[in-house]
């Protein structure tokens, strides 16, 4: 970010890459050549993360960089209205350039209607003013931010994204998100800011709350980081139609007062999605599953199953869940997940589910 002239700062590693980046690119164009980089103050108010000084045959230029360890949307908004700040005071001609490890396409978008330059560490750039022109897209994010996904996609920070997508337009307090998710404030606290970093919530002007403003987004992220082995599975083999089966597990699992949710195929074909299947499936809660497998006449099999009980990674599995001609289905939202990975259509059954139910809801 923009410093004072008087805090000291050490060259940091990010910096260091950026520049060797930038000139690398600005290399390819002969008729520039470079005067020199610097770190230290311009002027005596604010100074940015690193300046390069280039020249034109006569005409001299100035490329003042702000460097962020992340490229998302937010970030980029911030570095891009710092830059303009600074821009607007500068005496002579400047471009400003943001640089990241990886920017995101919307980030990328973000700074050229704005009239900034990108550059990051996996070859995107665009380098844009007077008669200079570079531009490199679709290079993918070597630096994929491991902590920030696994924090976004864990359990407990999952049953936070349940809950608002099955309401993306409900305005949200984190008291009562929190409690509709049974979670604690910290982790919607954290939920919340890391879907603000991508430009996913949108906050009320007034004391209200948020709410969810890029649901298809989330979801195409989540479903991507989704895991459905995180799941216990249970394989088993009926003589009885799936339908069969469908109907007695329901019956069954309420009658004994455990939970289940019908997904996968089972789910997608109550919620109104005509596919033909031969497995039925359904999340179980805990309970005595050698009893369930008597009474229903399921054999544990290693393959051929028609029969797919699934003990949950955890229970949030379940928040959203309805009940459709008697049988309870999980929500439309962990349908989806479970369909869009599996083998065998699944990934065309999501996206009939997602085009005919789930952005309907939406809607």
């Amino acid at each position: 970010m923009l410093k004072q002239p008087n805090t000291p700062k050490k060259e940091t590693a990010l910096e260091k890459e950026a520049e060797k980046e930038l000139l690398a690119c600005l290399a390819e164009i002969p008729f520039l050549s470079i005067v020199q980089t610097q770190r230290q103050p311009r002027d005596g108010n604010w100074r940015p993360d690193l300046m390069i000084d280039i020249r034109d045959g006569n005409r001299e230029e100035s490329l003042v960089v702000e460097c962020k360890t992340s490229g998302q949307p937010r970030i980029a908004r911030e570095a891009v209205n710092q830059l303009l700040l600074y821009l607007g005071d500068f005496k002579q001609k400047v471009y400003g350039i943001f640089a990241a490890p990886y920017i995101s396409p919307r980030a990328a978008e973000i700074c050229a209607q704005n009239g900034i330059g990108y550059i990051d560490l996996a070859g995107n750039c665009l380098i844009s003013f007077e008669k200079i022109f570079i531009k490199k897209e679709g290079k993918p994010n070597p630096f994929v931010q491991k902590r920030d996904l696994r924090s976004l996609y864990s359990p407990r920070s999952e049953r936070v994204l349940r809950v608002i997508l099955n309401e993306p337009k409900r305005v949200w307090k984190i008291q009562e998100l929190a409690k509709a998710a049974g979670v604690s404030l910290g982790q919607t606290f954290n939920v919340k800011k890391l879907l603000l970093n991508r430009e996913w919530l949108q906050t009320a002007q007034t004391r209200e709350g948020f709410a969810l403003s890029q649901p298809l987004e989330l979801l195409r992220e989540w479903s991507e980081n989704y895991d459905f082995r995180r799941n216990t599975v249970f394989e088993y083999y009926s003589m009885k139609s799936p339908s069969e089966i469908e109907a007695e597990l329901s019956r069954l699992f309420k009658e004994k007062g455990i939970a289940c949710g019908l997904t996968g195929f089972s789910g997608s074909a109550r919620l109104g999605i005509a596919t033909r299947y031969q497995r039925a499936m359904a999340y179980v809660g805990e309970g005595d599953l050698e009893a369930v497998e008597q009474r229903l006449g399921l054999k544990r099999v290693t393959s051929g199953a028609n029969v797919i009980l699934l003990l949950p990674y955890d229970d949030g599995v379940f928040l959203g869940a309805t009940s459709k001609n008697q049988d309870e289905v999980v929500s439309s939202v962990q349908v989806y997940l479970d369909l869009v990975g599996y083998r065998g259509r699944g990934e065309e059954a999501a996206g009939q589910l997602l085009n005919e139910v789930i952005k309907p809801q939406w809607e």
